[in-house]
């Protein structure tokens, strides 16, 4: 899979080159901050086919992907791939990483908490309720921080978690206002 830095991404931009940028990320995590010009479909909405539709967009053309920091934009960059696109690109370190490298951002001040840190809160607190619940109430409840820690192994070993699929779609991260592209 073909990667770049933001620092250079940001250096084929300054030249002018038109870019075609994807942001992959919930629409409160992109409300929060993004990338001046890119275009927001989330991940889990991800249709290739629209988007080779969708104008500066094409499956002969380079498309960068950002997520938070890499493994959403890299699962886009496998379906689009999967459907025909030639040239997928994920930014290294994603939107987390440009803006540490202190390149040009669009954010509120909005407080969300990246979608990583949401299941590290929901899967901490199902482990510890699975062993405390297994101590006063019944050994069986045990099988509830197992559960976690398996779906955990699962999460780390493949990219894949089905908890972050569910808490992107929780209210709290769809932002404050419907929006399929931010351009600004």
């Amino acid at each position: 899979m073909k990667t770049i830095t933001p620092s250079d991404l940001n250096a084929i931009r300054q030249t002018g080159t038109a870019c075609a940028l994807l942001d992959v990320r919930t629409p409160a995590e992109h409300e929060k901050i993004h990338v001046p010009g890119v275009h927001l479909v989330p991940v889990d909405d991800l249709d290739p086919e629209v988007l080779a539709q969708t104008k500066g967009f094409s499956k002969d053309k380079t498309i960068y992907i950002l997520c938070h920091s890499g493994a959403r934009a890299e699962r886009a960059a496998r379906k689009m791939e999967g459907k025909g696109f030639q040239d997928c690109v994920v930014v290294s370190g994603g939107t987390a990483a440009w803006a540490a490298a202190g390149l040009p951002v669009n954010q509120t001040d909005r407080q969300i908490l990246p979608l990583n840190q949401q299941m590290q809160l929901v899967a901490g607190t199902m482990a510890l309720a699975g062993a405390v619940l297994a101590f006063l109430v019944n050994p069986a409840w045990v099988l509830l921080s197992g559960f976690v820690g398996l779906g955990l192994i699962v999460a780390g070993a493949t990219g894949f978690c089905p908890m972050v699929i569910v808490l992107a779609k929780m209210p709290w991260n769809q932002g404050s206002k419907k929006t399929n592209c931010c351009t600004a």
